[in-house]
């Protein structure tokens, strides 16, 4: 079994731990818990012919770990960057992050999240920032922790392109 760890990063409370665990336990709860630090989850999924153990490491949004982020994100095959769609700045915070982890680990593959997806038409990112992201080349999923909407195909689209990246 291939063991791939993926890494969620964020703003403070833009959904990366509901995001989990709507994956792995396919359930979503509206009681917001803040991670502390890290949580580790897994999840075995058989992508392709191959059969991967999804290590999924959340990250604690911007507070005193951010210190920390880089020792985290060590041997990541890659990370998924989560903004809340109702909250605008947590895109800029989100792609700020990005440049941080790319400063301290170099280059990885990452994807941005755009959580929320249930809650359209209270989102403050709009369309023509979302395209010009995508002309810039960043790999976009929406989805929605709270209705499930695109949560599985976008952690197994990425664990996918993960996988073959480590192949090349």
């Amino acid at each position: 079994m291939i063991q791939l760890k993926l890494c969620m990063v964020g703003a403070f409370a833009v959904g990366k731990s509901s995001l989990v665990q709507r994956y792995v336990q396919s359930i979503f709860s509206e009681k917001y818990h803040t991670t502390v630090g890290v949580k580790i989850d897994k999840k075995d999924v058989a992508l392709g012919a191959a059969k991967v153990r999804l290590m999924i490491w959340d990250l604690a949004g911007e507070d005193c770990f951010s210190a920390l982020r880089p020792t985290f994100m060590r041997g990541a095959a890659g990370y998924l960057l989560v903004a809340d769609g109702t909250r605008a700045h947590t895109l800029d915070a989100a792609l700020d992050l990005s440049r941080q982890i790319e400063a301290a680990q170099g280059p990885l593959p990452f994807a941005l999240v755009l959580n929320k997806e249930d809650l359209l038409d209270e989102w403050q990112i709009v369309t023509p920032h979302i395209d010009a992201l995508e002309r810039r080349g960043v790999r976009l999923f929406r989805c929605s922790a709270k209705s499930g909407a695109g949560v599985q195909a976008m952690f197994e689209h990425f664990a996918l392109g993960s996988l073959k990246g480590r192949a090349s």
